[in-house]
């Protein structure tokens, strides 16, 4: 069976390139209950047992008679789509960071179905990992991270449920009106929702523009108004992969007390942590960041095939702020950047994250991204996630890690995901751009130990104040 390819996953197909690969992975990280040595082997050969579902056994095809395709394949090979590894004895967690950089940085391979998994045992503290890798044409990050969840059970008793390639699609709603009538419907109301959001698109483009040319401080989404920074260096296939976790419930604090949401408080100590780190390292970048922060059009319960997303492009913190003021910079950025995306119906988000890719691709295809402005310098983003533990054959699931694309000169990817009573973030970087990331996290790390200090201070003193005066 064939299936058209919509306008954007096949804008991820077209822009990828060995050193901008567009698929999307997730490194999740079990402690094995004692005295289960078979443990990970038996979870191996399970896996290899069932068959890809759509869109898990999709190959995309470009080019030939008719309009770009997947087509659904029957026939796969087990061992190179789960494989198993183990980190020699005496193997750091530094050590699994680095391979699954290694493993992330290829392509997937076209003429297979496009994933991929590993199954890593022997990493320090009884633990085993599993990394797997999709491209992002067939899904995003909501649903494959919606997947990798079913694919876990809530119960500790030795259990394998089928893996996400395995699970499939839910069942189309049926259609009651004849085929032909159908399609001619669908074409209609798609050129009529395709005309009012070009127009939707080309109003907020026109005003930004005139802005621009008059020299005004922008404000609102900002694509392709950054400067080059070191993040935007030309991409290569290296990658650096690092992880940080922290405390959900006290994220949400503190960032209450600043007026900030979660994702303001994330993308506030990823800037602080950023700068922090390119002036140590003697890149210092003299300007305000631009972060892409990707936002989901699915709405409960959607998990259909591909890729449902849009973006908000938000101007960060002046270099040199401190952190409860970069805080307040972020906070009015990100509200002024989601009230514009909010003006805009589905159909127009959709279109506008279509042009983006196909702007950004072709930037990086003819390297006119690096003399014109780079889509953005990083991208920042949250993926929804669970709030009870899953497990895995009896063994706990104790974290879980985005592992994202790198794509048109934007070489640092961040994004993190809640998990329990946490929050595990995966930092991902052009090694070209960032040589330690595990540096760069740590930064982070250090820029939200300085935010909890300034919040824990201004709190007492508002205590005081209200006693002094009582």
């Amino acid at each position: 069976m064939n299936r058209a390819i919509p306008p954007l996953d096949l804008g991820w197909l077209l822009m990828e390139s060995p050193g901008g690969t567009t698929h999307v992975g997730a490194l999740l990280l079990f402690k094995k209950p004692p005295g289960r040595r078979s443990l990970v082997r038996e979870v191996v050969e399970a896996y290899r047992a069932y068959r890809p579902l759509p869109p898990f056994n999709y190959v995309p095809e470009l080019v030939g008679a008719g309009a770009p395709h997947f087509r659904e394949v029957e026939s796969w090979d087990p061992h190179y789509h789960v494989a198993h590894l183990a980190l020699p004895a005496q193997s750091s967690y530094e050590d699994l960071l680095r391979l699954v950089a290694d493993l992330h940085e290829p392509m997937l391979d076209r003429h297979r179905p496009m994933f991929r998994c590993w199954l890593i045992d022997g990493v320090p503290g009884g633990r085993f990992a599993i990394y797997t890798k999709t491209h992002h044409s067939i899904i995003d990050g909501v649903s494959g991270l919606k997947k990798l969840y079913e694919g876990l059970s809530p119960s500790g008793e030795p259990s394998i449920p089928a893996p996400a390639f395995a699970l499939g699609q839910p069942d189309p709603e049926p259609e009651h009106a004849p085929p032909a009538l159908r399609k001619l419907t669908d074409a209609v109301r798609g050129a009529l929702a395709e005309v009012g959001a070009i127009n939707q698109i080309s109003r907020t483009a026109l005003r930004k523009a005139l802005s621009a040319a008059l020299g005004s401080h922008l404000e609102g989404s900002l694509p392709f108004v950054a400067g080059h920074a070191p993040t935007n260096a030309p991409l290569v296939q290296a990658r650096g992969f690092a992880t940080m976790s922290l405390p959900l419930e006290e994220m949400h604090t503190i960032g209450r007390q600043h007026g900030a949401t979660l994702n303001d408080l994330a993308a506030a100590i990823v800037d602080h942590g950023l700068h922090t780190y390119l002036r140590e390292t003697g890149q210092a970048y003299s300007h305000e960041f631009v972060a892409m922060c990707p936002v989901s059009l699915r709405d409960d319960g959607d998990s259909a095939v591909g890729t449902r997303v849009s973006a908000i492009f938000v101007r960060l913190g002046a270099p040199a702020a401190p952190m409860s003021e970069r805080l307040r910079q972020v906070v009015h950025s990100v509200a002024t950047a989601k009230k514009e995306l909010g003006a805009l119906s589905t159909d127009a988000a959709m279109a506008y994250s279509v042009a983006l890719i196909a702007l950004a691709g072709a930037g990086a295809t003819t390297h006119l991204d690096r003399v014109g402005h780079p889509a953005c310098n990083l991208v920042i983003s949250n993926v929804p996630g669970a709030t009870e533990t899953r497990y895995l054959n009896g063994a706990e699931l104790v974290g879980i890690f985005p592992v994202s694309a790198l794509a048109a000169s934007i070489g640092l990817n961040v994004t993190l995901s809640s998990y329990r009573d946490h929050m595990d973030f995966g930092f991902v970087a052009n090694s070209a751009a960032i040589s330690d990331v595990v540096a760069l996290a740590e930064h982070t790390r250090r820029a939200y130990a300085d935010i909890k200090a300034d919040t824990r201070r201004s709190h007492a003193a508002a205590l005081t104040h209200r006693s002094t005066t009582g």
